[in-house]
């Protein structure tokens, strides 16, 4: 985890932060497993009142890193490290799904600070805190269809009570990027600041000094109120992606996009 996610509690807040600058954070396989990892101690922490969620370097999460689909290919993965999607290794959720999943059922408020991108797997992963703020520069993207692939990191069920029905089905056909402004405006951003970071810190400090009981009981009522059979659908997530992993289609989007040529696909 170390070179991954580092964590530092200091009165009450857990300030984590995405450590793969050098590559915008990208996921690869030692970055779902630090993440996991991450998870699992916040979720044992003493005296944990709060977490800030936030990535060094450039950007908070570039999504998925594009080294891993020939890895993927390689070893006949459905993502890296993982063969069955369908399997679930973390109550409701699969593996990958558990990277985002995982700060959505932590007792306690999750802060996410994102600045540069939020792409594909890191725009599900900022969906997953509870609240969102973001730099004016910051840009988003539902990316997945790009890669001939849907979003399977929970993003379906974590969408689906942000923003109108909608607009989750454009972005998510269409893969566009977007802007912070327009993320708010939508509803998968909650404020818009200067310092992401520091704004969530404030937050996530002010939140520590409220009553804990009370803290992580709302997070309950608040998370019962949109569960809705949420099991459902991250079983549907797993299903529809390990159909279409290493198909023909996905290969050749995969294959376009690296070869920057317009892709022939085939019904």
């Amino acid at each position: 985890m170390k070179d991954r996610v580092s964590i530092d509690l200091t009165d009450g807040v857990a300030d984590v932060r995405l450590i793969r600058a050098d590559k915008m954070n990208a996921l690869d396989p030692a970055m779902f497993e630090g993440i996991i990892e991450a998870g699992d101690m916040l979720a044992s922490m003493k005296g944990l009142r709060a977490v800030v969620l936030s990535g060094e370097g450039r950007a908070f999460c570039a999504g998925l890193d594009m080294a891993s689909f020939a890895a993927m290919k390689a070893e006949g993965d459905a993502v890296p490290g993982v063969r069955d999607l369908t399997k679930r290794t973390h109550g409701i959720a699969n593996r990958p799904q558990q990277c985002a999943w995982l700060w959505r059922t932590l007792p306690v408020p999750v802060v996410a600070a994102v600045h540069g991108v939020a792409f594909g797997g890191g725009f599900q992963i900022a969906l997953g805190a509870d609240i969102r703020y973001a730099a004016p520069d910051a840009r988003f993207s539902v990316m997945e269809i790009k890669w001939g692939l849907v979003p399977d990191l929970a993003g379906t069920q974590l969408m689906r009570h942000l923003a109108r029905e909608d607009v989750v089905r454009e972005l998510t056909f269409t893969g566009r990027i977007f802007d912070a402004k327009e993320a708010q405006q939508l509803g998968f951003v909650t404020r818009v600041v200067d310092d992401p970071r520091v704004a969530a810190l404030e937050t996530a400090r002010g939140i520590a000094a409220k009553s804990p009981d009370a803290v992580r009981a709302a997070k309950r009522l608040l998370n019962l109120a949109v569960a809705s059979d949420a099991a459902s659908g991250l079983m549907a997530e797993s299903v529809e992606q390990q159909k279409l992993i290493g198909a023909p289609n996905q290969l050749e989007a995969v294959a376009a996009n690296l070869q920057k040529r317009a892709a022939n696909f085939r019904d």
